[in-house]
């Protein structure tokens, strides 16, 4: 458990130092400033909140992955072993992309106006920033999968890796089937209709889809050297 716990925040304090987490931060607070104002109903404006979050857990993820030059990564797969090290690396990219989420998701929930598409139905504001939360969840989690599917180990030409993470970020937000894609219709459709729905089933399938991809990734660390 302590060498865990020390594991984390050695790559958080990597992340942090790093300073390479400021530009998807700022893209994503760019995003919400153009697409999200004040005034707007709350569920199309959580909706809008968690899609633009996916891409952003897939680029953190891409960043905590790549923040040790491969010296250093070597040293701590060889102390904890290179399957823990690459999860610490995963856990605290879902963390940060998790944690950006619920601070958009109470900003967008207090700015925006608690009422239906057509501004005639009254829509809660508690349930309604609840239901926002699970979703941003569901989207950081499957940004997270995107992440770890999209970069080293399984692939480790940049030129290849990011134009794919891309690609798999878009199709997870805009796919039928896809948990993300769910999640934001339903706050669209609860939007238009006034009812709030809790994305559940969409959380629950983007953890198990996000725990498979981080499982494969790890098992994969595991055999190849950086």
């Amino acid at each position: 458990m302590t060498s865990t716990t020390a594991l984390l925040r050695y790559q958080a304090a990597l992340l942090v130092r790093s300073q390479r987490w400021l530009p998807p931060f700022i893209l994503y607070a760019a995003f919400l400033a153009i697409g999200v104002q004040g005034g707007q109903p709350v569920l199309d404006s959580l909706g809008y909140a968690a899609a633009a979050l996916l891409p952003v857990a897939a680029w953190l993820v891409r960043i905590c992955v790549t923040n040790e030059p491969p010296a250093a990564r070597s040293c701590v797969a060889a102390a904890v072993g290179p399957g823990r090290a690459h999860l610490a690396a995963l856990l605290v990219a879902l963390a940060a992309a998790a944690a950006l989420g619920t601070a958009a998701t109470v900003v967008v929930t207090l700015i925006s106006d608690p009422a239906s598409a057509d501004h005639q139905t009254r829509v809660p504001r508690l349930p309604a920033g609840a239901a926002g939360l699970l979703a941003a969840l569901a989207c950081a989690l499957l940004g997270t999968a995107v992440g770890a599917l999209t970069t080293w180990p399984l692939l480790r030409s940049t030129g290849r890796a990011v134009p794919t993470m891309l690609l798999a970020a878009l199709l997870s937000v805009v796919a039928t089937g896809s948990p993300a894609q769910a999640a934001v219709n339903g706050l669209v459709t609860g939007s238009r209709s006034g009812t709030v729905p809790l994305p559940v089933l969409p959380l629950a399938a983007a953890t198990l889809l996000t725990a498979a991809a981080i499982a494969v990734a790890c098992a994969l660390t595991s055999r190849r050297s950086p």
